[in-house]
């Protein structure tokens, strides 16, 4: 599940990369994983731009609600070679990605508390981005419930309280809606995708192919 395109077009510099993910996606969890071993390998520090993506939003309706009627084509056989593909790139990276014991989520509160962190107080972005992975995969908690968020929130050191209401508040869902239609605007079409210097790569790409996406020679 990985190609690298040229669909993102994004004058970023080379120390600079781009990611566009949703939490309850398995392979940004493990691109995640990827990227940091990629990190831990380069001399140079590397700043990295989190952008929010609806992995599900086809299936929404008006109302943003997720409509598990809509019929994606997927079957039997496609989601068992997700899995096998989840199992053997969690145990090359060494993280945790059990799709089968985390929670059936709607990653769009989670997200949209996100992105708000993003925007009002940058500083901790980093730290809440973190812990909203941690929750979901490896303590399996419910990311879309605004309770999970504040209580994430709060233990790194967010206002737990703004941060609930940052999470379903309309206006930040607008604006939060207004990436997603960026993104795709964009031409990122699945997660994750890592976009430098005016090129992408999709998928859970291995650390390599990061290093010739971010540094040159793609």
């Amino acid at each position: 599940m990985s190609e690298t395109d040229s669909v993102v077009d994004r004058d970023d510099a080379a120390d600079e990369v781009v990611v566009f993910s949703d939490y309850v996606c398995p392979f940004c969890r493990l691109g995640r994983a990827s990227l940091e071993l990629y990190r831990e390998d380069r001399d140079a520090p590397l700043s990295v731009e989190w952008h929010p993506f609806d992995l599900r939003g086809y299936k929404r309706d008006e109302s943003r609600e997720i409509q598990s009627d809509v019929d994606d084509g997927k079957d039997d056989d496609y989601f068992e070679q997700v899995r096998e593909n989840v199992e053997r790139l969690s145990e090359e990276y060494g993280v945790d990605a059990d799709i089968d014991a985390v929670p059936d989520t709607d990653s769009w509160n989670a997200q949209q508390a996100a992105f708000y962190v993003r925007e009002e107080q940058p500083e901790l972005f980093d730290a809440f981005d973190d812990a909203l992975f941690a929750a979901y995969w490896d303590d399996h908690r419910d990311i879309g419930d605004p309770d999970v968020i504040a209580d994430v929130a709060d233990a790194v050191g967010l206002d737990a309280e703004a941060i609930r209401a940052a999470a379903t508040d309309d206006a930040w869902a607008d604006r939060l809606e207004e990436q997603f239609e960026e993104a795709r605007e964009r031409g990122v079409t699945g997660v994750p995708t890592f976009a430098a210097d005016g090129h992408a790569a999709r998928g859970a790409v291995p650390p390599e192919q990061l290093e010739r996406l971010i540094e040159g020679g793609n």
